[in-house]
């Protein structure tokens, strides 16, 4: 059975750093697109970064743009986000995801993914 994993929840203040990581078991990342989706309470779920097969492609939404970087490395099997400047607003529950289809670029839109993990709680207190 193929499964997500994130970890690196945490609390922290407005302005502090945290750093989300994504593992597999039973599935490589390795020509698949990944991204990163969050749901706070009461929201819709939303992409918040997306990287690209071959990791020359991004993608992230105006509300976390410059303050965000997702990275990848196929070695390891693993996925990052690197998450700076964090502002109360950015609390919600993460979720790494994988595309559906394979050899895609930066995923802009949830309809996209097809496997997505538990989820990892990042709170931001003011």
């Amino acid at each position: 059975q193929v499964q997500l994993v994130e970890s690196g929840a945490g609390s922290v203040q407005a302005g502090g750093s945290l750093r989300l990581s994504c593992g597999a078991s039973g599935r490589t990342f390795s020509g698949f697109a990944m991204g990163w989706l969050r749901q706070a309470p009461g929201k819709e779920r939303e992409l918040v970064a997306g990287i690209g097969w071959t990791g020359d492609t991004t993608y992230y939404p105006d509300s976390v743009k410059g303050r965000f970087t997702i990275s990848r490395d196929d070695i390891n099997n693993a996925v990052y986000l690197e998450m700076n400047s964090l502002k109360p607003e950015d609390t919600a529950v993460y979720y790494c995801a994988a595309a559906a289809a394979k050899y895609g670029s930066s995923p802009r839109a949830l309809e996209e993914f097809g496997l997505w993990g538990q989820g990892t709680q990042v709170t931001v207190s003011s």
